[in-house]
């Protein structure tokens, strides 16, 4: 028996449009889901945006006050996608309220942030998904369960990398993604987070860390009106950069694994250039976003001069049957968020969770907390130092 489920939409920037455009496709790719969402309202505050959101994608209604979404009973689960300092008010509301929550990442500006979200769902009995995308890819979840199977042998390092140049003109507008009271720690929570989720994801629980970061752009143009992306501004009154362009990680896992997490914003001549690179005593296995439906793997006994190949993934991998019929057919970056959203109405319909969850948003978050201290400290720094109790995964 299939059921409606009011969603509601609470930011509509681009993030939003993924998330709404995730709820129409789901049916299509999951029809086994008993689940149906409908959507019911739009919450933005940006005069204009709802309604021209509802225009385009049959939202029922619209409101310049995500309150009025916490008061509205036809709305059971609430994608929020507004800017992360709005995260832990909106998410605890919701939560309080008993609907189910998908949440963008880093679900607030710190530890604290994302744990008071993960009790209130906890303490509300709803369910709660976070918008950690990458693990969704199916070579992903192939490199994951390729690393289990210990057919790469003991694992020894990993590099994670996360290079863009979204933030690199220095045009770009003064939004409040580049704020410590609103943005947090820019690159940090923007890119890192997702670092830290695959890092975990991979290899296990990371114990201690060390850090370094860096603003390389330290003033740009305050914005004259609203603003969506990533937009340029110029002739506006300078401000400065409160957060970081860029940060590098050492990283110790609980394994005894050890390894590398770098990102930055403002990398000229990089697009998206985010991966990863596992090595163990008998192989290794490589990642790179830009070729999703990819992975290089070496495995075997020879150690010196053993080739890599290059394997496809196919439908046995992750969710990729639903969404193409055999191996090397591409999927792209909203398919990972339509997985996202299939996982979230799953768990609403079954009553448990499914993909990345608010304790997952928890356990990066106190690793992003960690690279702050280490900085500031000059030394290395420990997830589990975060003053805020980390629940087990």
């Amino acid at each position: 028996m299939v059921t409606s489920l009011g969603v509601a939409v609470v930011g509509f920037g681009w993030m939003g449009r993924v998330h709404t455009q995730a709820y129409a496709r789901v049916p299509h790719h999951f029809p086994q889901l008993t689940v149906r969402p409908q959507l019911v309202s739009v919450a933005e505050d940006v005069p204009g945006r709802a309604e021209q959101a509802a225009e385009q994608f049959g939202f029922a209604s619209t409101t310049r006050d995500w309150r009025e979404v916490v008061a509205d009973p036809r709305v059971q689960a609430v994608s929020i996608t507004a800017p992360n300092f709005l995260h832990r008010e909106i998410g605890v509301a919701m939560a309080e309220a008993g609907k189910h929550i998908w949440i963008e990442k880093p679900v607030g500006l710190s530890t604290a942030d994302a744990s008071a979200v993960s009790d209130a769902v906890t303490k509300a009995g709803v369910q709660g998904a976070v918008g950690f995308n990458y693990r969704n890819a199916p070579a992903v979840e192939a490199a994951r369960d390729l690393i289990a199977s210990g057919e790469l042998g003991t694992v020894t390092h990993i590099r994670v990398r996360l290079f863009s140049d979204y933030a690199a003109h220095p045009d770009g507008a003064l939004t409040w993604r580049y704020e410590l009271e609103r943005g947090g720690h820019g690159v940090l929570g923007d890119l890192a987070s997702h670092g830290a989720d695959l890092a975990r994801f991979l290899l296990g629980d990371i114990t201690a860390l060390a850090a370094d970061t860096a603003i390389f752009l330290p003033q740009r143009a305050r914005p004259t009106g609203a603003t969506a992306g990533h937009a340029l501004a110029t002739g506006g009154e300078l401000g400065p950069v409160e957060n970081e362009d860029y940060v590098n990680c050492l990283l110790r896992f609980a394994s005894g694994a050890r390894g590398v997490l770098e990102a930055c914003r403002v990398s000229v001549g990089e697009q998206n250039n985010y991966g990863f690179e596992v090595h163990g005593t008998k192989g290794a296995v490589f990642w790179d976003f830009r070729r999703m439906n990819e992975l290089a793997v070496s495995r075997g006994t020879t150690y010196q001069d053993q080739p890599v190949t290059t394997v496809y993934v196919g439908p046995g991998d992750g969710e990729f049957g639903a969404f193409q019929p055999g191996a090397a057919n591409a999927m792209g970056y909203d398919d990972l968020k339509v997985i996202e959203a299939y996982r979230f109405l799953r768990s609403v319909a079954e009553g448990k969770p499914y993909g990345a969850t608010l304790p997952d948003a928890v356990r990066s978050a106190a690793v992003l907390d960690a690279m702050v201290r280490s900085v500031e400290s000059g030394g290395w720094a420990s997830p589990a130092q975060s003053g805020t109790r980390l629940s087990p995964a």
